[in-house]
């Protein structure tokens, strides 16, 4: 195969995947039988994303790897597309996530402790059937309380590639990182 080739395949590839596929996977599995390295692999993924620097399409990298998302400046035109609307989150469930985010690993009764109010078992559970939160384990303390993190998955669906990508926040400052997850919602 010619170079173009390679690109023209990892284009489509991309493109028809349902969720973000990363450089390794391509690999692995698309070009297994090929010379080609992760690097070669990653420079033609580079060269997409200049390709589609400037249309309405972009080739994003997010935690998980990449995949093609629509422009976010054109989200609200788009939205009449979809009669379906993006679920909507509680502002209870947006400051827990949002204290996962920030201060992970955390439990579930320091959340309450930074909150102040109690947190639902209906929260925890939509945000780990949601593949947002995980539990990563247990604080060494008495009742062992589990402690959770944020996942790929919370990465994938804000657009992030890591947590390092989050603003960084006083913990005064939480309440607007709240308002601004709220804004970002995009349907799933």
């Amino acid at each position: 195969m010619k170079p173009v080739n390679f690109k023209a395949l990892i284009e489509a590839a991309i493109f028809s995947v349902a969720k973000p596929i990363s450089i390794a996977r391509i690999k692995q599995t698309l070009l297994a039988d090929s010379d080609i390295s992760k690097r070669q692999i990653a420079d033609i993924i580079a060269q997409l994303q200049l390709d589609y620097q400037e249309r309405g399409i972009k080739l994003l990298e997010t935690a998980s790897g990449y995949q093609f998302v629509t422009d976010p400046e054109l989200s609200e035109s788009l939205a009449i597309l979809w009669q379906e609307k993006a679920p909507r989150y509680s502002r209870a469930l947006l400051e827990t996530l949002a204290l996962v985010a920030y201060k992970q690993p955390i439990t579930r009764g320091e959340i309450e402790l930074l909150r102040g109010v109690a947190v639902s078992s209906h929260i925890m559970k939509t945000l780990i059937e949601r593949q947002w939160v995980k539990v990563i384990g247990h604080k060494e303390v008495p009742g062992k309380p589990s402690l959770y993190s944020t996942t790929n998955q919370f990465l994938d669906y804000f657009g992030l590639d890591s947590l390092g990508q989050l603003p960084v926040l006083s913990d005064n400052q939480l309440e607007e990182a709240i308002s601004n997850f709220e804004q970002q919602q995009v349907s799933p």
